[in-house]
């Protein structure tokens, strides 16, 4: 039988670490990992949107995966992102990831040409025989990569025993109800979009991975807790709370993910670096809006914790 209570939970997507020439930095990427050690949270996905992987080498991403499970230790499930936007590379990731023993792999669809469903297939079952002992999860995020994980794909995945289940971030909650419903029991359905964590909970997932959580993990905790014990009005009024933090976070000239950064600078000591181009940086005129951000977070935190 699969074991799938170690994806059951809060699992925050890792953050890019850079160091001040902007290189990978294995000091803060232990330092974060560290972090969501510290925080209690069920484990970490690395090498997704949030580790900005698209701008990144085989090699940049090589480094992280190697220094978040040597600080993890073991004390977090760990699902690497392989994705590259070749075949070839992405083997190459899926080899190394499972060498280093990580709980599971993911993938992305490939991106820019319209591939048809059947070659779609065969690149994300070619990656996962790259890695033969290890979980492989459909990563659906098709406002980004311009491909939907359809019924009729999905169900060729599921000929492969090595998937375990979907981290879907498409915007429509009801793609979670159906893909739980199409899988059954022994599948995983991860819920994506941060600001439907709860919906996505009471509709099917059963664990969460978002690009938010880590710079706020104590609400997004809370937040399962109370689903869990079916306390749904306090549930949604982290959500609403949550929501109004993420709106906050959107709302400069620069990336969101170098917003996240900074506020955990701010409220945590932790030295992450910027955001590699292309994605934009932060402006001075941003960081009004990311002492704003940190401290709504810190009021939350005061508000709703327990």
């Amino acid at each position: 039988m699969r074991n799938l209570d170690k994806y059951k939970g809060v699992i925050p997507a890792f953050y890019a670490c850079y160091d001040n020439e902007g290189n990978v930095s294995p000091e803060g990427v232990q330092a974060l990992t560290r972090y969501f050690v510290e925080k209690g949270v069920k484990g970490v996905y690395v090498g997704g949107s949030s580790g900005e992987c698209i701008y990144q080498s085989v090699e940049d991403r090589k480094i992280t995966l190697e220094n978040v499970m040597k600080a993890a230790d073991g004390k977090l499930t760990v699902i690497a992102h392989v994705a590259c936007n070749n075949t070839k590379d992405s083997v190459e990731l899926a080899k190394h990831a499972e060498s280093l023993g990580v709980d599971a792999i993911a993938a992305i669809p490939p991106i820019y040409f319209h591939l048809p469903e059947y070659a779609i297939a065969e690149y994300w079952n070619d990656i996962s025989a790259g890695a033969p002992n290890t979980d492989f999860v459909i990563y659906n995020i098709p406002q980004l990569a311009g491909v939907a994980l359809t019924m009729n794909l999905f169900a060729e995945m599921r000929r492969n025993p090595n998937v375990i289940g979907v981290k879907n971030s498409s915007m429509p909650v009801q793609d979670i109800q159906m893909f739980r419903q199409a899988a059954g029991e022994g599948y995983i359905i991860f819920n994506g979009p941060d600001e439907q964590f709860i919906s996505g909970r009471v509709i099917g997932a059963e664990g969460g991975i978002g690009g938010t959580y880590g710079v706020m993990p104590e609400l997004f905790l809370q937040m399962d807790a109370y689903v869990r014990a079916g306390e749904m009005e306090k549930a949604r009024e982290i959500q609403y709370a949550v929501n109004e933090i993420i709106y906050k976070m959107c709302s400069v000239h620069g990336n969101m993910y170098g917003v996240i950064k900074a506020i955990l600078k701010f409220n945590e000591g932790l030295e992450l670096g910027g955001v590699r181009k292309p994605l934009a940086a932060l402006t001075d005129s941003d960081m009004a809006v990311v002492e704003e951000a940190a401290k709504m977070i810190r009021d939350a935190k005061a508000a709703y914790l327990k």
